[in-house]
């Protein structure tokens, strides 16, 4: 089949999504454009190598298998009472595992801040010695042990996205990672397709994995994995309220304003890769995401918009993280917002680990 033309395939693609046409559709079109390669928003953004100075520190390595566990009380069916002595063991087992896609995500961040020639090798050779030891690429012993698998899975494809245009790897060794990471996309992607079978719709997990799916089909050019994580951003965007808040956010109790924003972070950058390929997930469904955006600014003015349906005062700083407005710098350029330039500016960092670190600029 011949391929469309840049110049009409963007446009075109743009159509099927402000349309509100369902996964079928959007998956026919992309096989027409299946010639062109899947970018993510880093790429063509090219970074002037330097000699900074980087501390990368030895290879790290992580076992195929995870054991782990919820953090919540059990008796708690809003998941959101932290168990102290459950969040204890949680942090036992996996937080050597999140430091080791942290390092990773601090180098790649390094490099595109930098130009560290240093930071450049650091993250691309740590992530070749993890995909050839099948790290996390074994058993997972809960669900909690899934969730983790798939945050630094997607984190690692992304901090991988940052630096593999300029890393110089040998093509077998970048297929050798595409190749790993799409194993632990194709474990989510089991985990949540077997979860929806049950009928559960899935919450901010699903937009988290769909967000993974999304950064691993654009490393290993495998457009299953893309197509699969429109799927979650278009299931997430439809179950957008007209009052911009998300039901089954608004059901966990004190933290519901903070879930609303945290499902807002991977809904973000998934429609920036929609945008690296041509695609307005932006306009989908009517631009749904710009009701949570306010809703969740909202929120930030005024608890009680929250607090009242959820039933519960909220556990929510003024000042907010990384984890809950590190998303909005590049929405910002395309869509300025006052409040939201105001809590960007004052935030301590931009950082979002599972998403790979600092968002595109």
């Amino acid at each position: 089949m011949t391929s469309m033309p840049q110049q009409i395939r963007a446009p075109f693609f743009r159509g099927v999504i402000a349309k509100g046409w369902g996964l079928l559709a959007l998956s026919v079109a992309a096989t027409a454009v299946a010639a062109a390669p899947l970018r993510s928003p880093w790429d063509g953004h090219k970074i002037r190598q330097t000699n900074a100075p980087y501390t990368c520190g030895p290879v790290l390595h992580l076992a195929p298998d995870l054991t782990t566990n919820s953090f919540y009380r059990l008796d708690d069916p809003t998941h959101s009472i932290v168990d102290p002595v459950r969040m204890a063991e949680y942090k036992r087992t996996a937080d050597g595992v999140k430091a080791v896609g942290a390092a990773v995500v601090a180098a790649a961040d390094a490099y595109r801040t930098t130009g560290s020639r240093i930071a450049l090798h650091c993250a691309a050779q740590q992530t070749l010695s993890l995909a050839k030891e099948n790290a996390l690429g074994g058993k997972m012993s809960s669900t909690q042990a899934m969730y983790v698998q798939g945050w630094e899975a997607g984190a690692l494809a992304i901090a991988y996205l940052k630096v593999r245009e300029d890393a110089g790897l040998a093509s077998a060794d970048d297929k050798l990672i595409g190749a790993w990471l799409l194993r632990l996309g194709n474990a989510t992607r089991a985990y949540y397709d077997g979860q929806r079978a049950k009928g559960d719709k899935g919450n901010n997990h699903l937009y988290w994995a769909g967000t993974e799916l999304i950064a691993i089909g654009t490393v290993a050019n495998d457009r299953a994995a893309f197509d699969w994580g429109i799927g979650t951003y278009q299931d997430g965007v439809k179950d957008i309220r007209p009052d911009g808040t998300l039901p089954r956010e608004m059901s966990r109790g004190q933290r519901a304003l903070h879930y609303h924003f945290y499902a807002l972070a991977p809904l973000v950058l998934t429609a920036e890769f929609g945008e690296a390929n041509g695609i307005d997930l932006y306009a989908y469904a009517d631009g749904s995401i710009h009701r949570l955006v306010k809703a969740c600014l909202a929120g930030v003015k005024d608890k009680d918009l929250f607090a009242k349906p959820a039933g519960a005062p909220q556990e929510f700083s003024d000042v907010l993280t990384g984890d809950q407005i590190g998303w909005a710098p590049p929405y910002l350029r395309r869509f300025p917002n006052a409040q939201l330039a105001a809590l960007t500016a004052a935030a301590p960092s931009l950082s979002v680990p599972y998403l790979g670190g600092l968002p595109p600029q």
